[in-house]
C-alpha cells in the first residue's frame, strides 16, 4: 500500500462499478479513507441497488482500508449534500472527490423525446455538480481539495448521443469554471476523458458503434490517432481495462502538482493525453460591421487554405 493520501478523506460517487470502484480501490490503497458512493441503478437510470457500493466497501476493508458506503442520488440536492456529510460525519473531513456518475439513453437527434434529453443531461450535469458545490464550501474554508470529473469523449461528436455530447461538454466547462473558482484557495479540479471498456460502453473501444462509411473512428474523432505499438501489456488486466483509469485520477487527487488545474486529459490503452484548452484559430477584424457580401468574400478565405 503506498501512502499519498496517508490521513486523507475521499468520496467517489459512481463508485461500486467500472471506473469509480478502479478509483476507489485505489484511493483507499494510497492510505485514504473513502466514502463509496453508488445508486445501483441501470444504465439508462432505473431502480437501484445497494450490492455494487457494499461489494466495493468490502473489497477495500478486505485489503485493510476504511470505507463506508453511500446509496444516495447524487443528482438530487439532497443526495449531493448527503455523500459529503457522511464523509464529515464518518472521518471527519473531505479532501478528495471524484465525480463518476453517468448514464445514457441513445437515440438519433431527430427520434430523441425531450424526456430523454433531460434524464441524461440533468442527472450527468447535475450529478457533477451538486457533490462539487457541497464539497467546495468545506475546501473553501480548509484552503485545500481536490475535485476529479469524468466526462466522455461524446462532446466531440458521436453519433445519436446528443444528450450525453451536452452533458458531457457540460461537465468539461463546470470544470473548468470549478478550476477558477476555487484555484484561489489551492483547490484543483480536473476532468478525465476515458476510452475504456464499460457497462456504458461495452465492447473493445475500437469496434464500438463504429459506423460504416466516412464517420470517424472515436480514436480519431479525439484527435489522438492510433494508439503507440505496445508488445506486451504489462500488468493485470488489458488494454480497455476501466481500471486503467484510476492512476492519473489518483495522481490528481494527491498534493503532488498544485499548478494542474482546470485540464482535460484523456486516457486509453497505455496511453494519457492532456487536451488543449479552446484558442481563437482564426479572425478577422474590421472597425465597423461586416456586410453580406465581405462575408461572401471572407468566410471562405478564412476557413479554406492560406488566409
Amino acid at each position: 500500500m503506498g501512502n499519498r493520501l496517508e490521513g486523507k478523506a475521499a468520496v467517489v460517487t459512481g463508485g461500486g462499478r467500472g471506473i469509480g470502484r478502479g478509483v476507489a480501490l485505489l484511493l483507499a490503497e494510497e492510505g485514504a479513507s473513502v466514502v463509496v458512493n453508488d445508486l445501483g441503478c441501470d444504465v439508462d437510470g432505473a431502480g437501484s441497488s445497494r450490492e455494487p457500493a457494499d461489494r466495493v466497501v468490502d473489497e477495500i476493508k478486505s485489503r485493510g482500508g476504511n470505507a463506508v458506503a453511500s446509496y444516495d442520488d447524487v443528482a438530487k440536492i439532497e443526495g449531493g449534500e448527503n455523500v459529503i456529510k457522511i464523509a464529515v460525519d464518518t472521518f471527519g473531513q473531505v479532501d478528495v472527490l471524484v465525480n463518476s456518475i453517468g448514464i445514457v439513453k441513445d437515440r438519433m437527434i431527430y427520434q430523441m423525446s425531450p424526456e430523454e434529453w433531460d434524464l441524461v443531461v440533468r442527472n450527468n450535469t447535475k450529478g457533477a455538480f451538486l457533490p462539487t458545490k457541497f464539497a467546495a464550501i468545506l475546501f473553501r474554508q480548509q484552503r485545500s481539495g481536490r475535485v476529479v470529473n469524468m466526462t466522455s469523449d461524446a462532446g466531440l461528436g458521436d453519433i445519436g448521443r446528443s444528450n450525453l455530447a451536452a452533458a458531457s461538454e457540460g461537465i468539461v466547462g463546470l470544470t473548468r469554471t470549478t478550476a477558477r473558482d476555487l484555484g484561489r484557495y489551492g483547490v484543483t479540479c480536473n476532468a478525465i476523458s476515458p476510452m475504456v471498456e464499460t457497462r456504458l460502453f461495452p465492447g473493445t473501444v475500437d469496434e464500438y458503434r463504429v459506423a460504416e462509411g466516412p464517420h470517424p473512428t472515436p480514436a480519431e474523432r479525439a484527435g489522438i490517432g492510433s494508439d503507440p505499438a505496445i508488445q506486451e501489456w504489462e500488468g493485470p488486466g488489458h488494454p480497455d481495462d476501466p481500471e486503467n483509469v484510476a492512476p492519473l485520477a489518483v495522481y490528481l487527487c494527491t498534493y503532488a502538482s498544485p499548478n494542474i488545474n482546470g485540464y482535460i486529459f484523456g486516457v486509453r490503452g497505455g496511453s494519457i493525453y492532456q487536451y488543449t484548452n479552446p484558442t481563437v484559430e482564426k479572425s478577422i477584424h474590421k472597425w465597423g460591421t461586416f456586410t453580406m457580401d465581405e462575408m461572401d468574400v471572407l468566410v471562405p478565405k478564412m476557413i479554406g487554405a492560406g488566409f
